[in-house]
């Protein structure tokens, strides 16, 4: 199989091309690179900034340079020895007339040839909900009409400027008659004649008779478990694969499909063994990937979440919790919180999809010959509380049921909702048990399987979006720990999880990848680190926020429905600010002033609108959502010189100290296990936020000529390449290319914990890299708030008392640290003081 060393993630669209990444090459070659990781190159809606809205998985965009500019990328990398990895999107494609396979099927139906490709309830007419209002009330408006389409002539429902065509069986022959059809009767008898509906956007929740991703009905799901829908979806991507021109598959959401398994399983058969195939998957607490999926492992958000152990001060969370909850005036349960999310997503954001399994459940019981064994309202609880208490994404039963792994997550959590103060009735509940067990009667067995791939393809989203686009937007005591893999209930952090967690990372997929940042965190990697520092100093934080609020009191607006921003928001957005704030921005630049604000504003207004609170997507609160803005906007005036300058005054040491996180997670992503991914830019330093703030290009030309000026060896370790991202780029790249230079070590060797004892100990992460006679000894700081020194002399004293001890097997040898060129003798223990002379960390290679 083809492993990477190291994978570099690139955004197509929004200007990057395939040329202009060809001529990143060089770069990415002298950074030590192995592969390019392409984000979804294949042809998309119109001015489509991300590329997942796929219009045709078989044509190469054009927008970003077709199929000879994807080969002329190829060429480029394959001549700098570079490989190639591609994002594929197997769940879903655009639901646009854009997309030549979801015409054919509005215009044709059940009957197109694509009818049975996208995942649609034909029970009924196809909904198309794009209309601004029912179609009753458009139609009144005067808002559609009959017209013939610009692109084919044929007559069509026009709304605007999209054109619906019409089944020909409504017009052929009839042409003229039928495009002469203006008065309202008409078009609407007419409209009822198609095999579709078009309806209101804000009915899609209630009533879609397609499965979409997540809650976006601008993406259809896509039946890839058919071998037919799988071929046609993939022709292209395998012959870019067999002709060798892609050495990897990225698999995005693969928990939406119907049977990820099975799907993996036919990818791997199809793509071949040397293909290096990894899963966006997202792993809850104690969760692995399944064992049998012949896959290389994940894309890497459990890598984030492990390294909050090692950067993340345990006790501290615990206070900055419990002053959150005294600036907000009330305890926070987060459990609670998570509960009333999640029945939240399932009573109206998926309403539908909810409404599907009950009538799903009402079949099977009339299968069998029964009444179903309560009321709806009955089993309406019963499935709530099942939704709302599942602790993972998704379990992976198929057509013959539950596997065991399946079958005993679900009877902890049927046994939780028993015993718990909301529990339903229970022949409720055991009949839902029952049918996704698979223990139905044969009449019944196929509406049982139907009804297991829908609830597990709901469990997910449902996960996502009320955990990451509500809860994590909600709740912000410790901002930095609300990220994209986490656990959103209160769980302890400590060295001895991290390192459980890497070895077990070794043994079960040493050839996933590992991420610090992507396109879809919540924060850039080096914001998160800096954020890390503030569960160091969870008083001094509070106390910075409650002097913040008051100086700015004069920007609170009092609304009716409360004060805007409310304490909550007032939290999160100090903390928010924090994390984004440029190392390199004065409080009298201007210009650097309102260009923080373009970017924070639009963050804000999206958070606020994830919360679900005071305002949404949807539903809009104008008012309420101007006065926050308007207070962001205060904050970072120019005029704001008494707050600016004590806000910046207070976050100088969480800035020094979020250097060191960042630091010191990038050499642990780029030594533990795993293949480590750097997402575009963040070799240097990264403070975006989510996006599209995190989509934005980086000043490449900027990263390339900062990597030049750095020699082979780094001699010391200035504030300047500190706060510059110099010193981070520097590491990285001395780091892969030991990684090119010894690929079995990190691929194969063992991961080694080691202890530290002294003074510091407890401001160390310690581990070590060893197969065979090649061994890696990694020695970072952690928890340096306001003590780590710059000055030699003054560090070299603070770490006096510190050593590392040494197992036998990395004992008595000589070792060259990496980045300074110094070689040390080691007996059974490492002098801390000694290694950390030039730089506050260390990576030993054994000589």
């Amino acid at each position: 199989m083809t492993v990477p060393t190291a994978t570099y993630r690139i955004q197509f669209r929004n200007g990057m091309t395939f040329d202009r990444a060809s001529s990143l090459v060089p770069y990415l070659k002298r950074l030590g690179i192995s592969h390019l990781y392409a984000s979804p190159i294949f042809t998309a809606t119109s001015g489509s900034p991300h590329g997942y809205d796929v219009t045709n998985a078989n044509e190469i965009d054009p927008d970003i340079g077709g199929r000879e500019g994807f080969d002329h990328m190829v060429r480029a990398l394959k001549s700098a020895g570079l490989g190639l990895i591609l994002d594929i999107v197997p769940n879903h494609m655009a639901a646009s007339l854009e997309n030549p396979w979801w015409h054919d099927v509005v215009e044709n139906g059940e009957n197109s040839r694509y009818a049975r490709h996208f995942d649609i309830d034909w029970s009924r007419r196809l909904t198309l909900p794009f209309l601004g209002d029912t179609f009753e009330n458009v139609l009144a408006a005067g808002d559609i009409a009959v017209k013939p389409d610009p692109n084919t002539g044929k007559p069509a429902l026009a709304y605007y400027e999209t054109f619906y065509p019409l089944s020909p069986q409504t017009y052929e022959g009839r042409e003229a008659e039928i495009l002469a059809i203006t008065d309202k009767v008409g078009i609407a008898a007419l409209h009822e004649r198609q095999p579709y509906r078009l309806i209101s956007w804000r009915d899609a929740r209630r009533d879609l008779s397609y499965r979409r991703f997540f809650e976006i009905t601008g993406l259809a799901g896509i039946r890839v478990e058919d071998k037919a829908v799988f071929d046609d979806a993939h022709r292209l991507i395998l012959e870019l694969v067999h002709s060798g021109a892609v050495d990897g598959l990225r698999v995005d959401h693969v928990d939406g499909l119907a049977d990820p398994k099975a799907y993996l399983e036919r990818l791997r058969q199809e793509a071949g063994s040397a293909c290096h195939i990894t899963v966006e998957k997202i792993l809850g607490e104690g969760e692995q990937i399944p064992a049998d999926w012949p896959i290389s492992g994940t894309t890497g958000y459990e890598f984030i979440a492990a390294l909050s152990d090692a950067l993340v001060d345990n006790s501290g969370v615990a206070a900055m919790r419990k002053a959150y909850d005294a600036f907000i005036g009330r305890p926070v349960e987060m459990s609670a919180e998570l509960r009333n999310a999640k029945l939240l997503m399932a009573d109206n954001n998926f309403a539908g999809e909810f409404a599907r399994l009950l009538q799903l459940a009402a079949e099977i019981a009339r299968l069998e010959g029964n009444e179903l064994p309560s009321s709806q309202e009955d089993m309406k609880a019963a499935l709530r509380e099942l939704l709302a208490a599942f602790p993972v994404y998704r379990t992976y039963g198929t057509t013959a049921g539950l596997p065991a792994e399946g079958t005993s997550l679900l009877e902890t959590i049927l046994e939780k909702i028993r015993t718990g103060s909301t529990a339903p009735r229970p022949q409720a509940l055991d009949f839902l048990a029952r049918i996704l067990k698979g223990d139905v009667s044969p009449a019944a067995a196929g509406e049982a399987s139907t009804f297991r791939t829908r609830f597990q393809q709901l469990t997910g989203p449902l996960m996502a979006k009320s955990v990451e686009d509500t809860l994590f937007f909600r709740h912000a005591a410790v901002l930095a720990l609300n990220e994209v893999g986490a656990e959103p209930l209160p769980r302890t952090f400590s060295l001895d999880r991290f390192h459980a967690e890497m070895t077990e990372r070794r043994n079960r997929q040493p050839d996933a990848l590992s991420a610090t940042t992507t396109h879809d965190t919540k924060r850039g990697e080096d914001a998160r680190a800096r954020l890390y520092a503030l569960t160091e100093a969870p008083d001094r934080w509070a106390a910075s926020v409650a002097r913040w609020q008051a100086m700015n009191g004069k920007a609170l607006t009092t609304l009716e429905t409360g004060p805007a921003p409310e304490p909550a928001v007032e939290w999160m957005i100090y903390q928010s600010l924090a994390g984004v704030w440029p190392t390199d921005l004065a409080i009298d630049d201007e210009g650097g002033l309102k260009a923080l604000e373009d970017r924070f504003l639009p963050y804000l207004e999206k958070a606020l609108r994830e919360a679900k609170l005071r305002t949404n997507w949807g539903d809009g609160d104008e008012a309420y959502e101007k006065a926050v803005l308007n207070y962001a906007r205060h904050l970072l005036s120019p005029g704001n010189q008494d707050f600016l300058a004590d806000f910046t005054k207070t976050l100088h040491p969480f800035v020094e100290a979020g250097l060191v996180n960042s630091l010191t997670q990038t050499i642990v992503k780029l030594t533990a296990p795993g293949v480590p991914d750097i997402y575009q830019g963040a070799e240097g330093l990264d403070f975006s936020l989510v996006d599209p703030d995190n989509r934005r290009e980086p000043d490449f030309s900027h990263l390339e000529t900062q990597l030049m000026e750095r020699g082979p060896r780094l001699s010391s370790s200035s504030e300047a390449s500190w706060q510059s991202g110099s010193l981070k780029q520097h590491v990285i790249a001395s780091l892969l290319r030991l990684r090119q230079e010894a690929p079995s070590l990190f691929r194969e060797g063992d991961y080694l914990p080691l202890q530290a004892n002294g003074g510091r100990s407890v401001n160390l992460l310690a581990f070590a890299r060893a197969d065979f006679d090649d061994a890696v000894i990694v020695i970072t700081p952690r928890l340096v708030l306001g003590a780590l020194h710059r000055d030699v002399a003054a560090r070299s004293e603070q770490w006096v008392e510190t050593e590392v001890n040494l197992p036998p097997r990395l004992a008595n040898r000589r070792y060259l640290d990496l980045c300074s060129g110094k070689t040390y003798d080691a007996r059974d223990r490492i002098g801390i003081a000694r290694v950390f002379v030039d730089h506050p960390f260390a990576i030993l290679v054994a000589s």
